[in-house]
């Protein structure tokens, strides 16, 4: 049975809230705007998920091993990297930006993301919006999102661990996968609901965004001691 795809060329993924299915771990989204593109359901995976970091880039890496990471993918200096800290979070972050990260898709933003107390590398962040790139379209995000859900379905994620299609406040889980050892790779499409002119709930997108995590459940971030106050 095909994959059914939502490329929508007017740019919003329409559907009905309180209809969306969820068969055989495929996203059914009643409604959905024209522009539809059929795809064959990806083989089998011959191997098991592993969430180990992004490209060359590893978790449990120090800074400057990242910083040599960066460099070795992406053929960037020093010069080319953001460093922030999120001030709620204590973690230290190291972004760049990507053109064509993921081909015709348009410029995105990758972030670093280093533990609180560890020091070391817990998450890399993927992001595509108008902050990253200027010219990418609706159209553009929806299909990028949908690219990597199909590529993250080949990726020998157990069933059980997998959740796809799910309506948040925010968009849309395209994709959640756990490994064995509990890392976590999320692709959410995020935006703004509004209701068209057949009554329907219509996402018109703004971001789309993936995180790999070493330890979704208990990331290395500060948090206030109970009772502290």
């Amino acid at each position: 049975m095909p994959r059914r795809c939502f490329l929508a060329k007017v740019g919003r993924v329409s559907f009905s809230v309180l209809a969306v299915t969820l068969i055989a771990g495929w996203m059914s989204l009643p409604g959905a705007a024209t522009g539809q593109a059929e795809i064959t359901a990806p083989a089998a995976a011959t191997q098991a998920a592993a969430v180990s970091g992004f490209r060359s880039a590893k978790f449990g890496m120090n800074e400057q091993e990242v910083r040599a990471a960066i460099a070795k993918d992406f053929d960037k200096t020093d010069a080319d990297v953001s460093e922030s800290t999120n001030t709620i979070e204590r973690t230290t972050l190291l972004s760049i930006t990507v053109p064509d990260l993921l081909e015709g898709g348009g410029t995105a933003q990758v972030s670093y993301i280093f533990g609180y107390k560890s020091k070391a590398l817990i998450q890399v962040g993927v992001s595509w919006s108008k902050a990253t790139d200027p010219d990418i379209t609706d159209a553009m995000l929806v299909a990028n999102g949908d690219v990597l859900s199909n590529h993250f379905s080949t990726e020998g994620f157990a069933p059980d661990t997998v959740t796809t299609g799910s309506i948040v406040s925010s968009g849309i889980l395209l994709f959640r996968g756990v490994d064995a050892k509990e890392r976590s790779a999320i692709l959410l499409l995020q935006g703004k609901f509004e209701e068209n002119e057949g009554g329907q709930k219509a996402l018109v997108p703004a971001r789309l965004a993936l995180l790999y995590s070493a330890d979704p459940d208990n990331p290395d971030i500060f948090r206030v001691k109970d009772g502290s106050f």
